[in-house]
């Protein structure tokens, strides 16, 4: 029973320990804050006439994955156009349109991406929006010219450290051979006569224990 109750609690413990890992983890997930920016256009002024919305868009960081929110009147658009149609004000023309009175533009591509109002002659006082997107992408690091000139010189190097090759041919290793031959030709015939020695005595304990 002792040993059954010990391993219930251990069970159980583990459970406890297992759902407060998942709620801990689950509540870290809902405070990181997001890293995609809102930008409400013209701030408070919103979407409108006799607003100079470069200014408003200057010392601004526009990224892949923010949101760009125009309030406004019914009476207004929201189109978006190409960068022809944005520089001489063309209406009906437009990419996407919305009058809703709060529009949200998710900036999904980088690129410079342009707003007007579609209504006539609102452009050209001044409802008219130019974003440029970064893709947010760190640019690759240059690569290092220094292994490239350690490799070059690398054979030049090993050639000048190996040694001139000597044609004349060695005469040490034949005599050395010869040598090694004979002194194993003399071990042999040493020890023939003391293997026969020893095979004469174990012929001879055979013969008197049979």
């Amino acid at each position: 029973m002792s040993l059954f109750y010990v391993v219930n609690y251990s069970a159980k413990r583990m459970a406890s320990s297992s759902v407060g890992m998942a709620c801990l983890l689950l509540v870290s997930c809902m405070v990181v804050p997001s890293l995609a920016k809102v930008y409400t256009v013209g701030d408070a002024s919103g979407w409108t006439t006799g607003v100079d919305y470069s200014t408003w868009t200057s010392g601004k960081t526009f990224k892949v994955g923010d949101s760009l929110v125009f309030n406004y009147p019914t009476s207004h658009t929201v189109d978006e156009v190409s960068s022809s149609d944005y520089s001489t004000c063309t209406v009906g023309n437009a990419i996407t349109t919305d009058n809703s009175g709060a529009t949200t533009v998710a900036l999904k591509k980088a690129g410079t991406h342009y707003f007007i109002c579609g209504v006539v002659g609102h452009c050209g006082n001044g409802m008219k929006l130019a974003v440029k997107v970064e893709s947010g992408s760190a640019p690759a690091p240059a690569p290092s010219k220094s292994k490239s000139k350690s490799s070059a010189k690398s054979p030049s190097s090993s050639t000048a450290s190996s040694p001139p090759s000597s044609d004349k041919p060695s005469t040490t290793t034949p005599s050395t051979t010869t040598a090694t031959t004979k002194a194993a030709d003399s071990s042999s015939w040493s020890l023939s006569p003391f293997v026969a020695v020893v095979t004469a005595w174990v012929a001879l304990f055979l013969m008197v224990i049979s």
